[in-house]
């Protein structure tokens, strides 16, 4: 196998592993969750329960399918994506002088402060556009010669 393979799975296992590990406490207490959708005070009421209770199994969903490596190229397009929407989030809560806690990990933890989740969620957006990238790559490169 060769090293761009093995650096591709080591990127899908990595941020499968941060989206099971930030998905699973926010799926098992969506109203603690709710509670630090709704600090954002971007959604209406309603929706805040709705993100709440959505948002983590699409985080629990996409990181299975990396670290299983099944449906790669879509989990890693969803997670990308909402990698972008938590940083927009997260801006728009710092430009308007929000002191909350992001909600990223823990729900109602208060264990990351908004330039802390920006700085974290920069860097895992690095890991999932490299690994978009090492994949793109593997699947465009010719398959092996094989000889008899």
């Amino acid at each position: 196998m060769n090293l761009m393979l093995w650096l591709r799975r080591l990127g899908c296992w990595l941020a499968g592993g941060i989206f099971l590990y930030a998905g699973i406490p926010k799926a098992l207490d969506p109203l603690a969750f709710a509670g630090s959708v709704a600090a954002y005070e971007l959604l209406p009421y309603a929706a805040n329960l709705v993100v709440a209770a959505t948002l983590p199994w699409v985080e629990i969903v996409a990181g299975i399918f990396l670290v299983v490596g099944w449906r790669v190229r879509p989990a890693l397009l969803v997670l990308i994506l909402l990698d972008l929407a938590f940083m927009a989030a997260i801006v728009s809560a710092q430009l308007r002088g929000l002191t909350i806690d992001c909600g990223c990990f823990r729900p109602g933890a208060g264990d990351s402060d908004l330039i802390t989740a920006l700085l974290r969620d920069l860097l895992l957006l690095g890991l999932l556009l490299a690994t978009w990238w090492l994949l793109r790559r593997e699947s465009a490169s010719p398959p092996p010669e094989v000889r008899p």
